[in-house]
């Protein structure tokens, strides 16, 4: 998995339970205390230890871990710079579901290698989405939730997020778009005054 993953994993566990929390981690999962060095790749095992021995340490299942992950990439001060990133994706938060599928193709252009996973977006019925998650590390999508429901909240949308298991060895998670305008979203800047404040 590409050290800037791996980097934005330590970063969730360091930010949000503190420093020792990640030391005695990466002791048990045989890292170094400076942990991950963000561009150079790692045994996806590696990733796998790190998140288990999180569960185990804070008593949370790991898919709750890596939902809680993905809202902290969005949500959190020190992740400023891939919250606007993906507010580029649209005015509303279902322009940005439509903008999902092209997030592979940019991960790549910005950072060879990153190895974002594939993303689908079907339309079942009016404001009923699912987002069909190919990777080829598993349990992703959790992630991908996490995301998306901290995405809503920036956008001021009510959603209804689920993460609806595997089919075919794709995740799936369905939206329901409640209400496109329920609340008066996150200040979106175009220009870069927000980074530097």
């Amino acid at each position: 998995m590409h050290g800037l993953i791996n980097r934005s994993i330590q970063c969730f566990l360091r930010d949000t339970y503190g420093q020792a929390l990640w030391g005695l981690v990466a002791l048990k999962a045989g890292l170094p205390a400076e942990g991950f060095e963000p561009m150079l790749p790692y045994p996806d095992v590696l990733s796998v230890a790190v998140l288990n021995a999180a569960s185990v340490e804070l008593g949370r299942p790991r898919q709750t871990l890596l939902e809680d992950m993905g809202t902290y990439l969005v949500s959190h001060p020190n992740q400023l710079r891939l919250r606007r990133l993906l507010r580029f994706g649209g005015l509303s938060f279902e322009d940005f579901l439509h903008s999902l599928e092209q997030l592979r193709d940019r991960g790549e252009l910005a950072v060879p290698g990153l190895d974002l996973p594939m993303l689908e977006l079907r339309e079942d019925e009016p404001e009923r989405f699912c987002v069909i998650c190919r990777s080829a590390h598993p349990e992703i999508g959790h992630v991908l939730v996490g995301l998306l429901r901290a995405m809503a909240d920036d956008y001021g949308a009510l959603v209804l997020l689920e993460h609806g298991g595997t089919l075919d060895g794709a995740e799936l998670i369905w939206v329901d778009l409640l209400d496109p305008s329920h609340a008066e979203g996150r200040r979106f800047d175009l220009s870069a005054r927000e980074l530097s404040s």
